[in-house]
């Protein structure tokens, strides 16, 4: 996929690109934050999905946090991809960032579209936090390894699993990764280096949707992150950093699992819990700077 860059096919412009996004996908929500703490609201456009799928795939609908697509006109976010590649078979996926001169999507992939909101639009961003600086790279990329293997992407495979061993091997890999994360955050108050990276909103992503969803939709019930005071405080700590709240949309995020998979849920209950208070205090100043500050 490609990038924007000076001098390329995608060059920064304020009011050229827009995001797809749905609020309640993890992997989307890494973008939204992103573009948030770097000030792009005004220079990025966005359009948030129905958060329901159905076989047709994220759909562009009216509704109170969502909308039709004021850009395109699209149905379907499908249609997006049909107008960049007609022969497209592949996945139907957000994030998506799309050129609105070239009519084509730039990206649909959100570590990508997470850096290009980082670096890509120079003096149209705020110039801090940088969320993956030069010095921090090779261990921030370490270290999304490790959470997107044990803790991103287990609590998928430990709700989608076909099999017993498949779903032991899962929650295994799920305990592991949670008790690293967890050792790391008692001593710090930042996952890499003490200073707020994306590896930071890469977890917390996922921690954030861990006890309203996954906990019960995904049967990754051995512990709760509520349980742990390094982990729901450092979910705390995030989300109470200016912006971040206002990107969590727990009602789209409940609506969306237990409303769309429904070979896990047939009844499409939406349970009442939304998971800890995120607007109590922390309690982690004393392990490290602020979110901001620390830039």
């Amino acid at each position: 996929m490609g990038t924007i860059a000076p001098g390329g096919n995608h060059p920064p412009e304020a009011g050229r690109y827009h995001l797809y996004v749905s609020l309640a996908c993890p992997w989307a929500h890494r973008v939204v934050i992103a573009r948030r703490l770097k000030g792009l609201e005004d220079v990025v456009g966005m359009t948030v999905v129905d958060p329901i799928r159905d076989d047709r795939g994220w759909a562009f609908r009216a509704g109170p946090g969502w909308s039709e697509d004021p850009i395109n006109g699209f149905l379907f976010l499908a249609e997006a991809y049909a107008a960049t590649d007609p022969s497209w078979t592949g996945r139907v996926t957000v994030p998506v960032l799309w050129d609105r001169q070239t009519r084509t999507i730039v990206n649909n992939e959100s570590e990508d579209i997470l850096r290009i909101l980082d670096r890509a639009f120079g003096d149209l961003a705020l110039p801090a936090p940088v969320l993956r600086p030069p010095q921090l790279a090779d261990q921030i990329d370490s270290t999304n390894a490790s959470v997107y293997r044990d803790v991103n992407n287990a609590v998928y495979r430990a709700g989608f699993a076909a099999t017993q061993d498949a779903y032991d091997e899962a929650v295994a890999d799920l305990a592991g990764g949670l008790a690293l994360v967890e050792g790391l955050l008692m001593e710090q108050r930042w996952l890499v280096a003490n200073r707020f990276t994306e590896a930071d909103i890469r977890l917390f992503s996922t921690l954030v949707r861990f006890d309203p969803v996954y906990h019960t939709h995904f049967k990754c019930n051995a512990r709760l992150v509520a349980d742990s005071p390094a982990l729901v405080g450092f979910v705390r700590d995030v989300a109470q950093v200016p912006g971040v709240m206002g990107t969590i949309a727990m009602d789209q995020i409940k609506a969306h699992y237990y409303r769309t998979h429904r070979r896990l849920n047939p009844s499409g209950i939406v349970p009442a819990s939304e998971g800890p208070d995120l607007e109590v205090p922390h309690g982690r100043s004393r392990l490290g700077p602020e979110a901001l500050a620390s830039w």
